[in-house]
């Protein structure tokens, strides 16, 4: 189970291996060094004390940022070579760099070593006094994701849950050079994009993920643990090919490696030139975004004018802003044709996981499907509230707009619709029924039962999204009420 192949070489080392790095730099200290200092004390931390130095972004003795806490990194141990030598040097560095290391062990059950791997992990964290935790988690087997993505899923999922309860800024994980190759040669296997080819990300701050190894291969780091003589975990399931990294790694790399020496860090440099490709599309996703998407729906007359690249591209991207997993391009394609070739007034609608695609007014829309069940609800200050069916309304105060606060706008009452209301936002304009002020509002038809209607004292004085009671208006410089409301779609992926 535990490997070290040092000791042999270099026996009665034991106490030195489990000493931090020592002072003789290392290539893969240096790189580690370097890439922390780059990107965990980026411009994003707040900076402290800006008054004692010169240059209010660095400290006169490190060059680094002041921080106004030391950032806190969360390992992802597992206690196989690669998370052992990553602790190794994160020990090390604690101290120069200034930051708080945790570990956390995820204890999967699946081999009957999990236990002894467990207990080396809480030893060597104790002996370079790195506080850590163990998850036990249960792989549900049947699943059908298949053991290796069902037990990366809860792993991931333990990872984020510590991560927030210690505050910490980033999960750090052990991934290197060859994994990055071994993951490009999978997900092209698999008939991957751009996105999906471009790999692990080294740092991923929308999951607050870092991989500082990703520049290193398994070599290096094999030959630190040999001079360090470090122990480490052997998990025996890293032989079985059948699974499908495993194939990558016994049997295809060592074929392309005998041609190709240098394969792996070629596919790994591929991978980051795919990333910055993968980069500019969602820039231009973006920019494309700014102008057609709009209260989280997006414009059909302009998505056909682009290319269709370029309008599949934004599709993708607005799909991912629902977390939703990218279809194939066959489905993708599809989508596509049918927002943009479908009748005018044909109703449609495309299941996608647990969002259904439809589309209203030339705009495409992506709803929950839910039964509308009746409210009755007091708005007492808040400056939110939520709905029974996860949508949420905002009250903010403006100046000259939204109900007058000079009639005392306190304990509105919130209700959904019953039928027959009548209501007059314009004064110059005669009553009409709310029926038909939504269809002039463009309000697709599907989120008008779930639309809150707000009451004072028995009246109708607030449709969101319509407007406000012609007589219950703030006047030009009279402080307001402005009251929006997010549908449950709206509210769940913000």
């Amino acid at each position: 189970m535990l490997k070290n192949k040092a000791a042999a070489q270099r026996a009665g080392k034991q106490t030195q291996a489990s000493q931090p790095v020592s002072a003789l730099p290392h290539p893969v200290l240096s790189e580690l060094h370097s890439f922390l200092s780059q990107h965990l004390f980026s411009s994003h931390h707040l900076l402290a004390n800006p008054d004692l130095f010169p240059n209010p972004h660095l400290t006169p003795d490190t060059g680094l940022p002041a921080l106004a806490a030391p950032p806190r990194l969360l390992l992802a141990l597992s206690g196989g070579l690669d998370s052992a030598v990553l602790l190794h040097l994160l020990a090390g560095l604690r101290s120069s760099l200034g930051f708080e290391l945790y570990a956390l062990h995820v204890h999967h059950g699946l081999s009957p070593n999990a236990d002894a791997w467990a207990a080396w992990c809480e030893q060597q964290c104790q002996l370079l006094q790195v506080p850590i935790s163990i998850s036990r988690v249960k792989v549900n087997q049947a699943s059908g994701l298949g053991i290796e993505a069902a037990a990366r899923l809860l792993r991931y999922q333990a990872l984020f849950d510590a991560r927030q309860a210690l505050e910490a800024d980033f999960v750090v994980t052990a991934h290197h050079q060859d994994d990055q190759a071994e993951t490009l040669l999978l997900q092209l296997f698999r008939g991957s994009g751009v996105k999906g080819l471009s790999s692990m990300a080294a740092v991923d701050h929308t999951r607050s993920l870092m991989r500082p190894l990703l520049g290193v291969s398994r070599q290096s780091l094999h030959a630190y643990a040999i001079q360090h003589a470090l122990t480490w975990c052997d998990d025996e399931s890293n032989d079985n090919t059948r699974y499908e990294r495993n194939f990558i790694r016994h049997d295809v790399m060592p074929i392309l490696q005998e041609r190709y020496p240098s394969v792996q860090s070629v596919i790994a440099r591929t991978a980051s030139h795919l990333a910055e490709a993968s980069t500019l599309l969602e820039q231009l996703a973006e920019i494309d975004a700014q102008v057609l998407v709009a209260n989280d729906s997006l414009c059909l007359q302009g998505l056909a004018l682009l290319s269709q690249a370029r309008a599949k591209n934004l599709l993708r991207w607005w799909l991912a802003q629902h977390k939703l997993v990218m279809p194939t391009s066959e489905h993708l394609g599809e989508m596509l044709q049918q927002l943009l070739n479908a009748r005018a007034d044909a109703e449609l609608s495309i299941q996608i996981q647990h969002y259904t695609l439809r589309r209203y007014q030339q705009r495409a829309y992506l709803c929950v499907v839910q039964v509308c069940e009746p409210f009755d609800l007091v708005w007492n200050g808040e400056a939110t509230l939520m709905m029974p069916d996860g949508g949420l309304l905002t009250f903010k105060q403006v100046q000259g707009a939204g109900l007058a606060l000079k009639f005392g706008m306190t304990r509105l009452r919130i209700t959904n619709r019953s039928g027959g209301e009548r209501f007059k936002p314009d004064a110059a304009r005669p009553t009409r029924t709310l029926k038909h002020l939504l269809q002039a509002a463009n309000i697709p038809p599907w989120q008008r039962d779930h639309l809150p209607l707000i009451y004072w004292q028995d009246s109708l004085a607030c449709v969101p999204g319509v407007g406000i009671a012609h007589e219950l208006k703030a006047a030009g410089g009279e402080p307001g009420i402005a009251v929006t409301w997010q549908p449950a779609t709206d509210a769940m992926h913000q």
